[in-house]
């Protein structure tokens, strides 16, 4: 198995995730918020200090934020004096889709997709918890079949504080308990509690509409909080996002290496 060097960039909605792999193994991680460029350079330049003298390093960049990907793939050949692979332009990522032939589907969807399947070797749903949360499926044969986005935790409590005239703003936290016994609490018992519940539900429908029973990944900023020790949920893996893009490379040069 080719073991990559490999600087990893993945541009979200909300914000920029960094990973830098050597042979294969990520070393090193940072995320930082759109926008605050200074920051930003300084982790790409921190990030890449141990791939700088490894020559057949690789920037790869994913993105699901088509208003900063252009200027972020800028900076990064800016300030490491490198070229820039993009995903699904440059390299397609490695996993099966079945979806109507019109679909977009964000690329970290798909990342995350091909990471969990390269691990696991079987049907599974991912939970990507984050600004918006998507729950997606995966068949045994490793295709990807699409599945559900809704809006992620601090979205649905920032639309309650917006679209109410009572609801105050707050920050997403684990519940006390499931009884709300003031307004915060209730509110954070809803969203946390009606996110676990549907992906439950979810789970429930993939496996009843296919006939296999997924192993269940969770991973995004929120996916600590919201499915850590949750019974349905076998693995929280907050870097898988990452793993895709190196997984990606990897099978990218061993497919060069073989043709």
């Amino acid at each position: 198995m080719i073991k990559v060097n490999l600087l990893a960039v993945s541009v979200g909605n909300t914000r920029t995730r960094l990973g830098a792999f050597v042979e294969g193994d990520l070393v090193e991680t940072a995320t930082y918020v759109n926008g605050r460029e200074a920051k930003l350079c300084d982790a790409m330049s921190h990030a890449f200090q141990q791939l700088r003298d490894r020559e057949d390093t690789v920037v790869l960049m994913s993105s699901v934020n088509s208003d900063a990907e252009e200027h972020i793939e800028e900076l990064v050949k800016e300030n490491l004096s490198r070229d820039v692979v993009r995903l699904e332009r440059d390299i397609t990522i490695p996993i099966g889709r079945q979806l109507d032939p019109e679909a977009i589907v964000g690329e970290d969807r798909l990342l995350n997709a091909a990471a969990a399947y390269d691990v696991l070797k079987q049907s599974c749903v991912i939970v990507d918890a984050g600004t918006a949360i998507t729950v997606d499926f995966v068949d045994g044969s490793g295709t990807f079949h699409g599945g559900a986005i809704a809006p992620g935790a601090q979205t649905q409590l920032d639309s309650l504080a917006r679209r109410t005239a009572q609801l105050p703003e707050t920050f997403i936290e684990k519940p006390v308990e499931a009884i709300g016994h003031n307004t915060i609490e209730a509110m954070r018992a809803g969203v946390f509690y009606g996110l676990r519940g549907m992906v439950h539900e979810l789970v429930e429908k993939f496996a009843e509409e296919t006939g296999q029973y997924p192993l269940v990944v969770a991973t995004g900023g929120d996916s600590q909080l919201l499915y850590r020790n949750y019974e349905l949920v076998d693995r929280v893996v907050p870097n898988l996002t990452l793993s895709g893009i190196a997984v990606t490379l990897r099978k990218h040069l061993e497919q060069e290496a073989e043709a």
